[in-house]
Parts: C-alpha cells; sequence; structure tokens
C-alpha cells in the first residue's frame, strides 16, 4: 500500500506499506502519469517538479511484479516568484542576502519563492509563515563564513509590556546564539522542499575551531523557535557551524526524505535535535554527520523548571544512519521529559552506539522517559547496538564532579532524574565490538524495567575494544555481552548473542531478571 506522506503545491513524499527496514523489498520504477519518473530502493521517495493544483496518478512497479496506483493533487498556490527576479545572482561569490530576504518577506500568504539551479552565497535569512522555498535541482543555498556578520540574537528580548520573549536556545539552556542559517521564530505554515542542498559552510572559516572561544554559541542550519506547521521535504541539507536542523519548542515539524551530512569528525554536527517540541516525524530520512543523527531533547533543568515542556509525539520511521555517535538518542538534555516515541524500521551503519538514552544527576525529577517503542531495527557495524546511561559526563560545567561520578547511593531530591521501562524488540545486529547492550543506572533511582524481545548480536571477527558510555572513569569493553547493572526488572526473551567473550549476561544491583530462550555461543 502507497501512503501520502506528504503533498505541497510542487513536490510530494510518498511511503511504500511493508516490514523490511528503510529498505523495499524489491527496486521499483515510479511512473506519474503513466510516464517513468524514477527508480527506487528506499520505502520513502519523492516526486518533485510538480505543478500547483493539479491531479496526478502515480503508479508503482516492483522489479518482481505488479503494482499500484495512488491519486493525488498537488496543493494549490498564490504565486511562485524566482529569487532571480529579485536580483540574486547565485554565482557563489556574490552575496546574495538582501534579494533572497526580500524575495521571502514580500511574496503574499500561499506563495513559492523558488531558487534555480546556481549558489546563492548568504548571511541568516528569517522565514515567514505561509510560504514555500523551492530548491530546485542543482540549487544550493550556502551560507557565509564570514562571522562578524552574523547577528547575535540574545537569550530573550523584552517586549514593550514587559513580557520575556524567548528567541534562541542551544544545548539545554536559553543562551545568546548566532542566528541560523534559516531562521524561523513564531512562523507557521512554512515548507522547504526540493532536491537541491543548504550547506551551512561549517567546512570552511572557523566555525568547527575554537567555538569555545565565541561569543555566542554556534548557529545551526535550521533553527525553528516556537513554530507549527513546518515541513522539510527532500533537501540536503550539510556542513553546519553546529546541529544541523533544530526544532525548538514547535509543534507539527514534519522532516522527510532529506539527507544529513557532515564529516565525521566535524564536532556536534548531529542531525535533527528536535527539543521540547510535540509532533516531529522524521521518517526516510538518511544520515551521515559528525555526532548524534537524531537527538530528542527536552532541556536542562533550568528551562525544564521554567517552561514544562516535555518531548511528545515523536516517530523516526524507515531511516538510515551511516556514520555518527549516537543513531537514535534520547538526551542528555531532557530535564522536562521524554514520551511517546516511536523508533521502528531503521537500518544503522557504523555508528558508534544504536539506540542511546543518556541522562545525569542534576537534570531533575521531572526527567521522566515513558511510553517509547524501538522496534524492528538492523545495525550493520554499530560498536555497541543499545545503551542506557545514567551518567553521562559531557556537556556541563560540573561534569567531571563527584556529583556526577560517585557510585554512592546518594539522596533522592527535585534533580534526581528517573527513567521507566524500555522495550527493544524485534533487531538484528551484525559486526558489534564493544558491547552488545550496556545498561546503567543510579542506585537512588534504578531503571525501572528493560525488556528484550527477538533480538540477535552478533561481534565482528575482528572486534576491537571500545568505550561503550561517554561516563567518568569508563573502561574499554571488548565483546561484552548485555550488561545491566541499577535495574528494577530485567525480561529477556529470544536473544541470541554470537562471539561474546565471557558470560552472556552481567547484571549487578538489580533485581528481578526473566530468561526465556537466552541463547550465548
Amino acid at each position: 500500500m502507497i501512503h501520502i506522506l506528504y503533498r505541497g503545491s510542487c513536490s510530494a513524499c510518498l511511503e511504500l506499506e511493508g516490514s523490511v527496514p528503510y529498505y523495499a523489498p524489491a527496486p521499483y520504477t515510479v511512473l506519474v502519469d503513466g510516464e517513468e519518473r524514477l527508480r527506487g530502493e528506499a520505502n520513502v521517495f519523492s516526486l518533485f517538479g510538480l505543478e500547483p493544483d493539479t491531479a496526478y496518478a502515480v503508479t508503482v512497479r516492483p522489479e518482481t511484479g505488479g503494482e499500484e496506483t495512488v491519486e493525488l493533487r498537488t496543493a494549490p498556490e498564490a504565486c511562485r516568484v524566482s529569487v532571480k527576479d529579485f536580483g540574486a545572482v547565485g554565482d557563489g561569490v556574490h552575496e546574495d542576502t538582501a534579494a533572497l530576504q526580500a524575495a521571502i518577506s514580500l511574496i503574499p500568504p500561499g506563495g513559492r519563492v523558488v531558487f534555480p539551479a546556481g549558489t546563492y552565497l548568504t548571511l541568516p535569512l528569517s522565514l515567514k509563515s505561509h510560504i514555500t522555498l523551492e530548491l530546485q535541482e542543482g540549487a544550493t543555498l550556502l551560507g557565509s563564513t564570514d562571522r562578524e556578520r552574523y547577528p547575535i540574537l540574545k537569550t530573550v528580548s523584552v517586549d514593550p509590556v514587559g513580557r520575556e520573549l524567548p528567541l534562541v536556545g542551544f544545548e539545554g539552556q536559553e543562551e545568546d546564539c548566532y542566528q541560523s542559517l534559516l531562521h524561523g521564530s513564531y512562523a507557521e505554515d512554512v515548507a522547504v522542499v526540493g532536491p537541491g542542498t543548504i550547506d551551512g559552510g561549517g567546512q570552511e572559516g572557523d566555525w568547527w575551531k575554537d567555538f569555545d572561544q565565541f561569543p555566542a554559541a554556534r548557529p545551526r542550519v535550521v533553527f525553528l523557535n516556537r513554530c507549527k506547521g513546518v515541513t522539510l521535504h527532500g533537501v540536503t541539507v550539510k556542513n553546519s557551524p553546529a546541529w544541523h536542523i533544530h526544532p525548538y519548542f514547535s509543534q507539527d515539524v514534519a522532516i522527510l526524505d532529506c539527507f544529513l551530512t557532515a564529516a565525521k569528525v566535524s564536532p556536534n554536527t548531529d542531525g535533527i535535535d528536535p527539543e521540547s517540541c510535540d509532533g516531529v516525524d522524521v521518517i526516510g530520512c538518511r544520515f551521515s554527520v559528525g555526532d548524534d543523527c537524531v537527538a530528542v531533547k527536552s532541556g536542562k533543568i533550568d528551562m525544564a523548571r521554567k517552561y514544562h515542556v516535555p518531548a511528545d509525539h515523536h516517530t523516526i520511521r524507515n531511516c538510515l544512519m551511516e556514520f555518527g555517535h549516537g543513531a537514535v538518542t534520547l538526551g542528555s538534555e531532557l530535564a522536562a521529559g521524554i514520551r511517546n516515541l516511536s523508533v521502528t524500521q531503521c537500518v544503522f551503519h557504523a555508528t558508534d552506539r544504536g539506540l542511546r538514552i543518556k541522562s545525569r544527576r542534576g537534570r531533575g525529577k521531572d526527567s521522566v522517559v515513558t511510553n517509547v517503542l524501538f522496534d524492528n531495527i538492523r545495525m550493520d557495524a554499530v560498536l555497541t547496538p543499545i545503551v542506557i546511561n545514567m551518567w553521562y559526563n559531557c556537556c556541563d560545567p560540573d561534569r567531571y564532579t563527584e556529583y556526577v561520578w560517585s557510585r554512592e547511593h546518594l539522596p533522592v531530591d527535585d534533580r534526581t532524574p528517573h527513567l521507566g521501562s524500555f522495550a527493544f524488540r524485534n533487531m538484528e545486529c551484525t559486526g558489534a565490538e564493544a558491547a552488545a547492550c550496556y545498561i546503567d543506572g543510579l542506585p537512588e533511582s534504578p531503571i525501572d524495567e528493560v525488556r528484550f524481545e527477538n533480538i540477535s548480536v552478533a561481534f565482528a571477527e575482528d572486534a576491537r575494544p571500545g568505550i561503550p558510555a561517554m561516563q567518568n572513569f569508563a573502561e574499554e569493553r571488548c565483546r561484552l555481552g548485555l550488561y545491566l547493572d541499577n535495574v528494577t526488572k530485567i525480561q529477556v526473551k529470544n536473544v541470541t548473542l554470537r562471539g561474546v567473550d565471557g558470560e552472556g549476561l552481567i547484571v549487578r544491583h538489580s533485581g528481578e531478571v526473566v530468561t526465556d530462550g537466552f541463547e550465548v555461543d
């Protein structure tokens, strides 16, 4: 069955129903009104260059035979304008900021701003409501490396009646930030679509060098502050100065069939980091970045106490994560909690960790994770497929203090986080190296429950020692089985481990352990 994920005025995104992670059961051809448009192998595909308010018949014809057709009608639009009509040059040398911002600012609601083939060098641009930006084939929006000309936005501004006006934040707290390349604030009904590219320019200039000395936090390629109804469809987003796409206190954000990429050694270049958002869909995307591919967040403790906005109703499906510290990460900034999250039908390749949950003392009592599903995942060459780490020691001034690393049973107070129940189901992992799973809870706040069902993990023949979780005094491990510490209830059902050194199941300071079909070779 074919599902329509998105239909705009000039593009559409569709998904093939099935159970195979990321890839379709067989290669296929897509026809539009009977004419071949593309050939695909993934469960999610896109159509570009469509006309507004027009009916199309989309047929998918697998190589194995048979076909299915779905009817779709594109959305209407008020007008379309080219950025070149506003004076943009698009040669990658001339700065086009003024022309691009004029096109965005001046078109009416329901309009489309078209970026034809070319390279548009620009400083940050501000998005507005009810518009579509279309980056056509061969179009690149390129961020300037002239850092001194990027506006620095303050943590809060003050409106005429004395209320705080939140504008920016980074790594779980409100702080001064350089304006991001595409910066949406309080905008609604915005789409950025097309087969073109948004290049943050992080590989040039000094964005990735000595950034701790900058007067403000680095920009992202796309930052969405308290926006609603935003779609990014089909675009390649690359080389961000920091995180690539950062929805922040936003609602109903869809990121579909996009490619997020940066050098493996680039610092903090996460792919997508939704923070304190409600309703984020990441479907059919591909990642190869220098940090976590997707990191779901809800702020550090001060921001959580101030706004009380958890991460809620997120879907990650049919994605391919290649390279990165973690494929899908929860935290570590999760002080307002994370709930109603599903990660399904994904493929992870050569990431350091697969499914990764990271927290620490100091995240607070509202840092509760609940109703989270991890199902139907394939991993290859992932050093540690599953990690739950309550001792995370990065990105905080007190990261090396005794409060963070002490293994003593400390008093439970309003700074103490808690993790609930987690189920990991239907996973096939090959080429693991450090550990099959590394789960390490707090003695004063044990993890409620961890369930493994229908999971196989095979270690690489040439597995090398590595650090499963980022924590103080961490030890290198190699071919470690299922390691669990400070968990109240553990269930292991139909789990197979191949190539383990030592015991297959190592349990410390934990409660009930139930096994049903556990094989170690």
